[in-house]
């Protein structure tokens, strides 16, 4: 049974209803070998009605063991919770990699990077909705993303926000996350999805002033573009490296009338903020 997917400003793919167990009777030996070649039959296509399509990671159930694995690491953010029960993470990452699409680790999706961990991912975006913004509009707003990588943080944040800008320096990853995310979204209300190939440390000015910017790479300082597109109200969070804190850990920055308010959280390892496109 197919169940229409949430109102969210993007619709990513089609949610279907979990798989439901057969009602057929149980098998026994004694039984007459045409009795039990009819409810074979039965089963077979009950199964076949319910079964989720392709692996079968396209299945709500799949998704829906992930949330709980999230919701138990302590991510309580709900509407966080619902992106990630909806967007498919195993279209994202090769195929020869889909069996791990929802286990919780980082995936390489060439040109040496990765697609972060969920777990990573639900934390970031929760902290976002912990921001002035999010608490008094309940989504995230006008989003800036640094790093588009294969596009599947884009797609969540799509679902959380009014629109997105997301900038991606690797021509491979902007076109692989571009061609991505056309897949996915076949068939369906686009929303306000730019995908820009460029300098990330430069944000982009021309759809500034930005509610949530969110980076999935960093260095030894946050870039002033960053701050200067950041709205009042605004929330920040960026990996960047901290000496007093032993490494990389990341770093939320608050927009306010007069200034910026910093507070430092997990320890995490993205991959270095670079300058230029290649």
């Amino acid at each position: 049974m197919t169940r229409p997917p949430s109102r969210f400003p993007l619709d990513l793919g089609r949610v279907q209803g979990a798989a439901r167990a057969a009602t057929s009777e149980v098998l026994r030996p004694q039984r007459h070998l045409h009795h039990a070649a009819q409810d074979a039959q039965q089963q077979q296509q009950a199964s076949a009605r319910h079964a989720p399509s392709g692996l079968g990671l396209d299945s709500v159930a799949v998704r829906a063991r992930m949330v709980q694995r999230l919701r138990a690491d302590g991510v309580r953010c709900e509407p966080v919770l619902q992106a990630f029960a909806q967007v498919e993470r195993h279209r994202f990452v090769d195929t020869a990699l889909a069996n791990q699409a929802y286990e919780d680790t980082s995936l390489p999706i060439g040109l040496q990077q990765t697609i972060s961990k969920p777990s990573v991912v639900a934390r970031m975006l929760a902290l976002l909705f912990e921001g002035e913004h999010a608490r008094q509009q309940g989504h995230l707003g006008r989003v800036l993303e640094i790093g588009t990588g294969c596009g599947y943080q884009a797609a969540l944040l799509a679902l959380l926000s009014r629109s997105v800008v997301s900038i991606e320096r690797l021509k491979g990853l902007h076109d692989k996350a571009r061609a991505n995310l056309a897949a996915d979204l076949a068939g369906h209300r686009s929303g306000d999805l730019r995908l820009v190939y460029g300098d990330g440390r430069l944000g982009h000015a021309p759809r500034a002033p930005y509610n949530s910017i969110v980076a999935a790479a960093g260095g030894d300082e946050v870039p002033a573009a960053w701050l200067d597109q950041l709205a009042v109200g605004g929330r920040l969070i960026t990996p960047t490296h901290d000496a007093e804190r032993g490494g990389q850990v990341l770093l939320v920055i608050d927009k306010q009338a007069d200034g910026v308010v910093r507070q430092w959280h997990d320890a995490v390892h993205f991959v270095p903020l670079l300058p230029g496109a290649a």
